[in-house]
Parts: C-alpha cells; structure tokens; sequence
C-alpha cells in the first residue's frame, strides 16, 4: 500500500497550500491541496513530512502535530495518508516545482477546489485536535462514502 504524508502550514490566520499546477499527469492538477509525498524505504511518517515540507516549500518545521490517519480506497488502489499540522517554523517559503505556493486566509481553504474528501478531513482539522482515522471511499473523483473509524461517524456522498 502506498503511504504519504500531507501537512498543512499555519501562520497569522492563513494555511500555506499548493495549487498543483506544475507536473504533467498529476492525479491532484487544478486543485488546492497541502504540501507533502510518498514515504521512502525505512522512513518513518515524521521524517517524510520534514523531508517533504523542507523540499516542496524551503521551510523547516520546529512546532507540528501528527493530527491523523486517511485511508484512500477505490476498486483498484489504496494509499495510507498521514497527516500533520505545523505552527512553527523557520525559512522562507521558496518557489515550488509541483505548483504554486500561497497562504491563503482559513476561512477561504474551504471554498477552494480541493477533493471533496478532503473538506472532510480539513473540517475535522478546523473542529478538534484530537486524533483521528477516516477512510475515504472513491469511485473516479467521486467520493462515496467518509468515515471516521472507531468513532462511529459516518458521512455518505449521495
């Protein structure tokens, strides 16, 4: 299974996101996502995310939260996201070649073409700082079911 990290940057009221619309092929073109990768071999989730944050953006994490786990299943693939949230860092924020960087406002990251899953997961980021596990079910870029494991949450894209 395919494991990754996503993290979203916070500072003054604003989320540093990527507008991916850099590479060609890209499952994620045209929309608004966090900054973040694949895991390499015998990488732990924290060492891919200050990897990946450090490469894609030029900032160096000094405060974050390991805030949850998403699973992403369709018929076909699944992929293990790990998420974090970072509140302090050092850098400045460089160019990236995935796409364009830009701190946008929070209360406009949820009116941003983004996955319809991830809404959920952005929400749930918004809401609590507790842990979580969801499992997002995709057929194509539609999303058909969202839930939160052991909670007995469930969100149902009709």
């Amino acid at each position: 299974m395919l494991e990754t990290t996503l993290v979203y940057i916070h500072k003054d009221g604003n989320t540093l996101m990527l507008h991916r619309t850099g590479k060609q092929n890209d499952l994620n073109a045209g929309k608004w996502i966090g900054v973040g990768g694949k895991l390499e071999d015998g990488e732990t989730p924290e060492q891919c995310m200050l990897r990946e944050v450090e490469e894609e953006t030029g900032l160096v994490p000094t405060e974050y939260a390991y805030r949850g786990r998403v699973l992403f299943v369709q018929s076909d693939w699944r992929e293990r996201m790990h998420l974090f949230t970072v509140t302090g860092f050092t850098g400045e924020v460089r160019t990236c070649d995935e796409g364009e960087l830009r701190w946008i406002p929070d209360g406009q990251v949820p009116s941003l073409p983004t996955w319809e899953g991830d809404r959920v997961f952005l929400k749930r980021l918004g809401e609590s700082k507790t842990f979580f596990d969801l499992r997002l079910t995709y057929e194509g870029d539609r999303l058909l079911e969202a839930v939160f494991l052991g909670a007995g949450e469930s969100f149902s894209a009709q």
